[in-house]
């Protein structure tokens, strides 16, 4: 045996070998093992305090809170549920017979929305929970939004990683013209929007017809997937009045369409520059493949391309859920008092009359982040392959 091959052996290798060089190809040395778990543990820590810090300050007092910091409960303070209490005694409608009369009428109202006209919705006010009723109107919005808005965008992201546009310039600053034209007869002629419009698509149709074959520049896909991506970029403080005044006029304000429609327009941009990059990731022999077999397109996309991407399509639709959970600064302008949701309860109980009382607010917010813990549990295993399925290629 060669000296070079002996020193291999674990029983003639030195103390620092053993520490700092690997025992097998594929694995890493004790030392380097140490460090990585370390720094994972201190990452972890970063991570998980404030959750952890939130948690422990819901079941704290003004005492606890105002005398601390204390960290850990039995040892440092003792926990109680006045912070939990004072959520539901300020209102006479959430002791528990109330709330689950209210989710009997959730589901008869969901079900009465599927089969509508032959079934009436029942009215869930005025005798309602308020914490209940945000946290409703949290789920049916920021659900409805997520489920609209991932649909759509996987399908314009599949488009846009399959089929070659090359849409005129000079049609897209005519529909832009036509536009601004509806919006100023709308606004200052009095022209009903339903009679503008009409006449706008029917000039578009007409007007790109006589006039599109003289316009030679052209768009391609990556200055479209540009345009989209840049709507997300714009600050949406920048949106916000134009968006208000417009669900005004038409008498949506306040109402669970308006924030459904607003939070699914502005994440699609999201879903489809993630989802663009997670199918073109896709060999494309699969689907010609299928083509050929006589698939559709539609057919291709739903029973082959979605189950293939599937990871992706978990991490791209809870991080949407996240974004339009979370959604504050559309829900502040466009609800008032029907579908106020969950952030809009803690800004509100922040600006209370008698104070900033941490506790409290740190109850609602352990309600509100429940439900992303929940979603993410159940997309974990989908999650990790879906962060990384995007950035392999080949």
């Amino acid at each position: 045996m060669s000296e070079a091959s002996f020193k291999l052996e674990k029983a003639n290798r030195s103390l620092m070998e053993r520490l700092f060089e690997p025992p097998a190809v594929g694995k890493m040395s004790p030392v380097a093992n140490l460090v990585a778990y370390l720094l994972l543990f201190v990452w972890s820590i970063f991570v998980l305090f404030p959750l952890y810090w939130v948690v422990i300050t819901s079941f704290k007092d003004a005492a606890a809170v105002n005398q601390g910091p204390y960290y850990i409960p039995f040892v440092d303070f003792q926990p109680n549920l006045n912070a939990w209490r004072a959520q539901f005694n300020t209102d006479p409608f959430c002791d528990m017979p109330s709330i689950l009369r209210q989710v009997g009428l959730l589901f008869h109202n969901s079900f009465a929305f599927l089969v509508s006209p032959v079934m009436t919705i029942q009215p869930m006010e005025p005798q309602i929970c308020k914490i209940y009723l945000a946290f409703t109107n949290s789920i049916v919005v920021s659900v409805a939004a997520t489920i609209v808005c991932v649909t759509i965008g996987s399908m314009a992201a599949y488009a846009l990683a399959r089929v070659q546009y090359k849409p005129k310039f000079g049609n897209i600053m005519m529909f832009v013209a036509l536009t601004v034209l509806v919006i100023a007869a709308t606004s200052y002629a009095g022209v009903p929007w339903w009679a503008s419009t009409a006449v706008a698509l029917a000039l578009f149709f007409f007007l790109a017809r006589a006039f599109g074959k003289y316009f030679t520049r052209t768009l391609a896909n990556g200055d479209i997937l540009f345009w989209i991506i840049s709507q997300r970029i714009l600050p949406p403080i920048v949106v916000i009045i134009p968006i208000y005044v417009m669900f005004q006029a038409v008498g949506l304000l306040d109402t669970h369409l308006a924030l459904i429609t607003v939070y699914a327009v502005a994440n699609l941009p999201i879903v489809v520059w993630l989802m663009y990059d997670f199918f073109s990731s896709l060999p494309i022999e699969l689907e010609e493949s299928a083509q050929l077999d006589g698939a559709t397109r539609f057919g291709i996309f739903w029973e082959i391309v979605l189950p293939l991407t599937r990871p992706g399509l978990a991490a791209t639709t809870l991080l949407t859920l996240i974004l339009s959970w979370n959604e504050y600064l559309f829900a502040v302008f466009l609800s008032t008092s029907k579908v106020q949701t969950m952030p809009i309860m803690v800004q509100a109980k922040n600006a209370g009359e008698k104070g900033v009382f941490w506790w409290e607010m740190c109850a609602i917010i352990v309600v509100m982040i429940v439900p992303v813990i929940i979603m993410a549990i159940i997309l974990q295993r989908f999650i990790a392959r879906g962060v990384l399925l995007g950035a392999v290629k080949g």
